[in-house]
């Protein structure tokens, strides 16, 4: 059996056929076809705070991209520019401090990364222009930014990278503090772009977008630990 990759995922209105607007829980189809073309089998995660015993029949928790987090999370008040959805933040904290806690592999991308972080005692930046001086890390809307990362040499995501160091990204926000995490990769601004935690079997995340590649480095190493 191929192993189960459980994907946390968006609730938004959607559009489709007859039905207009209709509340719905999904994901960008670029991570199901990422896992799949990896060897797992995706599963679908809704927003659900009651409890974590999903993950007794999931082998691995990728945790997807999405809105920001709230501020309050990492001892912060709301900027202007942040958008949050509090009820996908609750959830999936539920989900990773479990995960974490059963030494499940996690794979982090874009808001899951910061997720990882802030579930590690980190902080975020609320809005990178502000910080770095540019938007090279969210060009335009529904825009990627293509950048070049460097990675630390012996850690988990140089081996995984190689030479191929293009990322993908499309943030406004990023880690200002990686907490208890050990921060692995850096865009050249000095922005972190990777973060691990070397003490568990699994736990990566990653400031841009893999799926969109169907990156199989990352996503079959999430596999291959989940296997």
């Amino acid at each position: 059996m191929r192993p189960i990759i459980g994907i946390t995922t968006y609730v938004l209105p959607a559009t489709w056929g007859v039905w207009q607007d209709l509340p719905s829980a999904l994901v960008p189809h670029d991570y199901v076809e990422a896992v799949r073309l990896a060897g797992g089998r995706a599963v679908l995660l809704p927003p659900d705070d009651l409890d974590a015993d999903v993950l007794d029949r999931v082998d691995g928790l990728l945790l997807s991209g999405g809105p920001d987090l709230e501020p309050s999370l990492y001892r912060q008040e709301s900027g202007a520019y942040t958008v949050t959805d509090p009820e996908r933040d609750t959830g999936e904290l539920v989900l990773l401090r479990a995960a974490l806690d059963r030494d499940l592999p996690v794979l982090g991308v874009c808001r899951g990364m910061q997720l990882l972080t802030v579930a590690a005692g980190g902080s975020l930046h609320q809005h990178l222009p502000d910080v770095v001086g540019h938007e090279k890390h969210r060009p335009a809307p529904g825009v990627y930014g293509e950048q070049s990362a460097a990675f630390t040499p012996g850690s988990r995501i140089n081996d995984l990278m190689g030479e191929d160091v293009t990322i993908n990204c499309f943030h406004h926000q990023g880690v200002a503090d990686a907490g208890s995490l050990t921060v692995t990769g850096r865009a050249a601004d000095g922005l972190p772009e990777a973060v691990e935690d070397p003490g568990r079997r699994f736990v990566l995340g990653v400031q841009w977008h893999p799926e969109v590649s169907r990156d199989r480095r990352l996503f079959g190493a999430l596999v291959a630990a989940a296997s």
